[in-house]
């Protein structure tokens, strides 16, 4: 019997080459071109449901629905803020860049919904639970230690457990509600070295695990990165779930691995799947899985395909990634799930009804970079290109105040108006060597600016360029362009920002009148 809670096949990623909806009729790899990683994904009935990690940013966990595999769209999130701590508030010099709440699993058991997920930060393993997984609230619980990229599974005998580790995988026992490790239950290996079927010599040791259940047999799924070699999906297969396991390669090629199995209702098979692509992140694939031997073989002839047959992409926008002109209709939430805030958020320092059709972000505390500043608010950049527009009002900024339209990461890049004095000026900082370096100041003198920033990810093209205008209608190139980075210290693809920070005096503010994200650039430089 296959096992209900299996995760289905995931979206296959725009093709290198951008094909619009309307040049094909099937859906092409990547099926998202943008920074979703580590997906965890279940079908229940028609629905396909996905989850990936969000890391340092706020709400966490992201929830995605689907009815194709294909098209996507956010439909909620597990938690608001995973905890309260210095490095997840952006507190006394703390952040928690490249950590916060790593790999989750996702699972539906019994009517209701599972989550899990674990954190460097907190030190320990989070569950969340619902039955309503599109518009409920989670109930949260934790527990020590944190099992890295642990797996959540739930047998066909009532039993609960937990696969994880790196290399030696493990499996722990919980409880029935999966709150808590079940008491009196200990540890126990279950794969010495799961690494093994694709060589030894070092590289990144067999982690990533996700466990299924198809037809009596359990099958876990890892990745490695054999030194010298390529991201390599590794498949284990048991008869029972403390083993033994046998191992062998599931896929390598172009790097695409990490993740599991799911099915459609027609029976057909697919892994999910991601790729790192530079700057713009790690992004996903689909691939068909046909069965010989009782193994699930991935890929067409042990590559990954181009097309797969399965509906047209519809695009990022606005399941994704959405504009937004700040105005929201009585009951509408504050902000639309694309958003997400740097770290956990400053409530009281942001408003969009106190000048309604406008995001205000508001000053709060003395910062000395954007880097730690609060309140950044971000949503993904999109390939294979992407731009971000902005229009601000300067005019209640207060001495050595800075506001405006960033590409967050390590090596960052933004556009805005600094105020110095009774003066102000448009600023591009550019900090592609890891430094933030001053490249362009132009003087402002009206209260009113737009920002653009384009970013160009085709094949790993990796740069962007920023603009400003003075009536939203003729832009200006400013600074240099910035060549973008993966960066391990934040491990996430590029995002778009609006911030506002202080240097100098609390209690300025700046209003955003929209923000608007199109799918082409201007400059294919």
């Amino acid at each position: 019997m296959i096992k209900k809670i299996l995760p289905f096949g995931f979206f296959i990623l725009i093709s290198l080459c951008l094909v619009l909806p309307s040049q094909g009729q099937s859906a092409r790899n990547p099926i998202i071109f943008a920074d979703v990683p580590d997906i965890s994904i279940i079908r229940v009935g028609k629905a396909y449901y996905m989850s990936s990690t969000t890391m340092h940013l706020s709400p966490g966990v992201p929830i995605m629905k689907s009815t194709d595999l294909v098209n996507w769209k956010l439909v909620n999130y597990a938690y608001d803020t995973l905890a309260s701590k210095d490095e997840l508030n952006l507190e006394n010099g703390k952040s928690t860049y490249g950590r916060g709440s790593w790999a989750s699993s996702l699972r539906y058991h019994n009517g209701t919904y599972y989550v899990s997920t674990f954190a460097q930060t907190t030190g320990k393993t989070h569950v969340y639970s619902t039955k309503n997984i599109e518009k409920g609230s989670w109930k949260a619980v934790s527990f020590s230690p944190s099992y890295h990229d642990n797996s959540l599974f739930f047998d066909d005998d009532g039993r609960v457990y937990m696969i994880y580790g790196g290399g030696q995988l493990k499996m722990v026992e919980l409880t029935a509600d999966a709150s808590r490790v079940k008491p009196g239950t200990t540890e126990q290996v279950i794969i010495e070295n799961a690494s093994a079927p694709s060589g030894t010599g070092g590289g990144l040791p067999a982690e990533g695990s996700q466990l299924f259940k198809v037809n009596g047999k359990y099958y876990l799924f890892n990745i490695t990165w054999p030194k010298g070699g390529m991201r390599t999906v590794v498949i284990h297969r048991a008869d029972k779930i403390t083993g033994p396991y046998e191992g062998r390669i599931g896929l390598q090629d172009l790097g695409v691995a990490q993740g599991g199995l799911i099915d459609d209702a027609q029976g057909n098979w697919y892994a999910y799947l991601f790729r790192d692509y530079g700057a713009v992140g790690r992004i996903p694939y689909l691939v068909p899985v046909k069965w010989e031997d009782g193994w699930p073989v991935l890929g067409v002839n042990g590559k990954v395909p181009e097309t797969l047959n399965l509906p047209a992409s519809k695009g990022l926008i606005p399941g994704i990634v959405a504009s937004d002109e700040f105005t929201r209709k009585a009951g509408e939430p504050a902000l639309p799930l694309v958003w997400q805030w740097n770290h956990n958020p400053e409530n009281k320092l942001w408003s969009i009804k106190e000048r309604p059709g406008f995001l205000r972000l508001k000053t709060g505390r003395i910062d000395t970079s954007f880097i730690l500043a609060r309140n950044t608010l971000t949503q993904r950049t999109i390939g294979p290109v992407s731009s971000g527009i902005t229009a601000l009002d300067v005019s209640h900024l207060k001495d050595g105040d800075f506001a405006g339209l960033a590409l967050l990461q390590k090596n960052y890049g933004l556009v805005g108006a600094k105020v110095n004095g009774n003066s102000k000026a448009i600023v591009m900082i550019n900090a592609s060597t890891g430094k933030p370096m001053e490249a362009q100041s132009i003087p402002l003198t009206q209260k009113t600016v737009y920002f653009k920033a384009e970013c160009n990810f085709t094949d790993k093209k990796d740069v962007a360029n920023f603009f400003y205008s003075l009536d939203g209608k003729s832009w200006k190139p400013i600074g240099t362009q910035l060549k973008m980075a993966y960066t391990i210290p934040h491990f996430m693809g590029y995002r778009f920002g609006l911030f506002t920070y202080a240097t100098k005096n609390v209690g300025g503010y700046a209003d955003f009148d929209f923000f608007r994200i199109e799918e082409k650039i201007t400059q294919n430089k």
